[in-house]
């Protein structure tokens, strides 16, 4: 009942507000109406029009009416800079801390309960540094100020504390608007109108943003920096610790421009994707598919072949492939680009300091301005309870492991159903094994859509994986059968035997060892980052694998542009990183490869689309090259041919997915992707088919159906 009464107290201020025109008052026009009148008034009884001014300036914030902007300049206008920064800065605090206080009393229990656990972390944010963005709002205020009392009514922070952070936070913005306020009262011809005093005044509205966040800034910087002494001078503009994709690109742009750049790496050059990934696994692929082209040499008007090979060959084909692509990644090269580059092992000792623990066991210390953090990830390994004792490898471990084998492992058992597992299982099947892939989801590849699984999963199935899904591992035992999987199944146990087991259930960012606990820079899975890749401390980045959201080396090559770029000129110019159009492929065979939306997301995130949808059956080149399987699906807004999302699934999706990406990176649309000339006959000529389908379907029917009549005409 007391809410009742509450709102209704509200809802007929608020209407009555309106009702008497008061509105009018409050706007440029009404305040230069009443100026004199004001003036007048005041003249007479100061102490009353004050406390009147105060009032109707508390009951207006309360209530979050319109009109506060100009009562600030109307409080310059009409006492002074000095008491009118007084009057409406306790004014301002008090009525923004009644529209917080009813906001809580009427809202924030409902709001809690209903939406908790999606305000989990904000909750957790608020409670640890509510002060922090309660200022950062009121200096800059990228929110309207009421909205802002209203919001943080439904947080858990303290009365007194958004208080006096409103009180403090608004100070600088409220001296901004009332001296603007004294220099409109001091208007008595057009031409005051062109005094330096007011064009300074209101100069001041437009860069106090500037200044505020500035200030802001340097604010942060000296809470997050307190407690460490900043030294006088560097011995780097840039440290870059791990020289995988993120780190390498970091460093080449940094010499580039001519920085001091210094790039650690304790392993190997060149990271996860030459190494372990990305390269090694494309050169097994190659091999793999090769060999069933072989057996099915009939497809192509050939005789079917026995395929007889060596693995430990295959194998060495891998590490060969490596090596001749290892240059691109080596130590000479870098360095001869302008790079110094250190084999250790590199840890933050505090925000601009660097320890190496150099191979010879020796310590070194450096020092740099700006350090990014691309340290990259590793294969996650499940605590399953015997898994130590089953002798499991990782995609890190088995291209060491397997070049010592003369013949695929007999039975393999893949451990996850990403694109990593699903890779290898259908390349180590082709090349002999009998795989096994056990995936705890309902389907593998769950992230894309239903078709793009069901061709998937026909795919590895045709080359004799047996894909076990809704399968959950449970245990590793080694008896007198040999070393098994123990799975749960519809409540039920079974055992899986394997020679090899091969965990392939994500990667982990590598987060231990590099002092990021030591100095406080937080994780949460990742190194947590702010929308220009900086940690907590605005000196240190992080790119990469490590810092997310995205695990592939295209994206930690592009935020790597973000990471030198903000660290060595972000004083002068930052640039929030761009995530807008991100592609990526899983390169088993046909590939699948994808870009923005698909079906899945736009659904759960309620976003309408239009599906256009073109098979590879109807293209002329794979009709040629036997290899049919697979379709374009675009996703575009209703109606319209903007693109929000590509799926291809088919031969060299990878590169078909290329033209879609620069076209939604440079808002083309299909109708563009039609008007383009594609080579007869290729396998891009699908992207041009799949924007033609899009077209049939938009056809002005209408205006053909007069077309037909008017040829009708022309031919009597």
């Amino acid at each position: 009942m007391k809410k009742i009464v509450l709102l209704t107290v509200i809802a007929c201020l608020f209407i009555g507000f309106f009702y008497f025109d008061l509105d009018h008052l409050l706007s440029l026009e009404g305040l230069k109406n009443g100026l004199s009148e004001f003036e007048t008034q005041r003249a007479a009884h100061p102490v009353l029009v004050g406390g009147a001014f105060l009032a109707l300036y508390v009951l207006i914030t309360a209530l979050s009416l319109p009109g506060a902007a100009v009562m600030t300049l109307a409080a310059g206008a009409l006492f002074g800079l000095a008491w009118g920064l007084f009057i409406v800065s306790f004014a301002s605090s008090i009525g923004a801390t009644l529209a917080f206080l009813a906001s809580r009393y009427l809202l924030n229990k409902t709001v809690q309960q209903r939406f908790g656990d999606r305000l989990k972390a904000i909750n957790e944010g608020i409670k640890k540094d509510g002060a922090f963005y309660l200022l950062t709002l009121r200096l800059v205020p990228v929110f309207p100020f009421f909205l802002i009392n209203l919001v943080m009514g439904l947080t858990s922070i303290r009365v007194t504390t958004f208080y006096w952070v409103s009180q403090v936070g608004m100070l600088a913005g409220t001296f901004v608007f009332v001296n603007a306020g004294t220099q409109l009262a001091q208007i008595e011809s057009i031409s005051g109108i062109l005094s330096p005093s007011l064009l300074f005044s209101f100069a001041l509205l437009g860069i106090f943003p500037l200044i505020a966040k500035k200030l802001l800034a340097i604010i942060k910087a000296r809470r997050v920096y307190a407690g460490y002494k900043k030294p006088s001078k560097f011995d780097r503009n840039l440290i870059v610790i791990g020289a995988g994709a993120g780190g390498l690109v970091t460093a080449y742009i940094a010499a580039a421009v001519k920085a001091k750049v210094t790039l650690i790496e304790a392993h190997k050059m060149g990271g996860d994707c030459l190494n372990y990934g990305c390269v090694p696994s494309k050169a097994l692929i190659k091999s793999a598919k090769l060999a069933k082209q072989m057996r099915h040499a009939s497809d192509y008007g050939l005789e079917n072949t026995e395929v007889r090979f060596s693995f430990r060959a295959v194998m060495a084909r891998v590490h060969d492939v490596i090596r001749k692509i290892e240059p691109h990644d080596s130590i000479e090269r870098y360095e001869s680009l302008g790079v110094e580059v250190i084999q250790g092992y590199g840890k933050l000792i505090d925000p601009w300091t660097v320890e190496i623990k150099l191979a010879d066991g020796q310590t070194q210390h450096l020092t740099s301005r700006t350090i990014v953090l691309a340290t990259g990830a590793q294969p996650f390994v499940p605590p399953l309870p015997g898994i130590e004792e089953s002798g499991y490898v990782t995609s890190d471990t088995l291209w060491d492991t397997f070049s010592k084998l003369d013949e695929a492992p007999k039975r393999l058992l893949v451990l996850g159903g990403g694109p990593i597992g699903c890779e290898l299982a259908q390349s180590f099947a082709r090349l002999g094994s009998s795989v096994t892939q056990v995936e705890m989801a309902s389907s593998i590849m769950g992230r894309e859509d239903a078709d793009v699984t069901t061709l998937a999963q026909q795919s590895l199935q045709e080359d004799g994986v047996v894909i076990l899904t809704d399968h959950k591992a449970l245990r590793c035992e080694v008896n007198d059968e040999g070393k098994q999987l123990i799975v749960e199944h519809q409540g039920q146990e079974k055992a899986i035997g394997f020679d090899v087991l091969l965990c392939a259930v994500g990667r982990a960012p590598r987060l231990q060892g590099y002092g990021l606990e030591d100095i406080g820079i937080e994780t949460n899975r990742t190194i947590v980052t702010n929308d220009y890749l900086e940690t907590l401390y605005p000196n240190i980045y992080a790119a990469g694998d490590v810092a997310g959201p995205y695990q592939f080396t295209h994206t930690a090559a592009h935020q790597a542009w973000y990471a030198a770029v903000n660290g060595l000129f972000g004083h002068l110019k930052k640039f929030k990183v761009d995530y807008r159009v991100i592609p990526w492929t899983t390169f088993i065979d046909p590939e699948v490869a994808r870009v923005g939306l698909n079906e899945q997301e736009a659904k759960e995130k309620g976003i309408a689309v239009e599906v256009t949808h073109y098979g590879l059956d109807d293209l002329d080149r794979a009709i040629a090259d036997s290899a049919t399987t697979g379709f374009v699906k675009v996703l575009t807004k209703p109606g319209k041919d903007r693109i929000l999302g590509v799926t291809i699934v088919g031969e060299h999706s990878g590169d078909l997915l290329a033209e879609f990406v620069l076209a939604m990176k440079h808002g083309l649309g299909l109708n563009k992707i039609l008007g383009t000339i594609h080579t007869y006959p290729t396998w891009a000529e699908a992207n041009k088919y799949a924007a033609g389908e899009w077209k049939r379907a938009h056809a002005p029917q209408k205006i053909l159906h007069y077309l037909e009549k008017y040829h009708a005409w022309r031919r009597g």
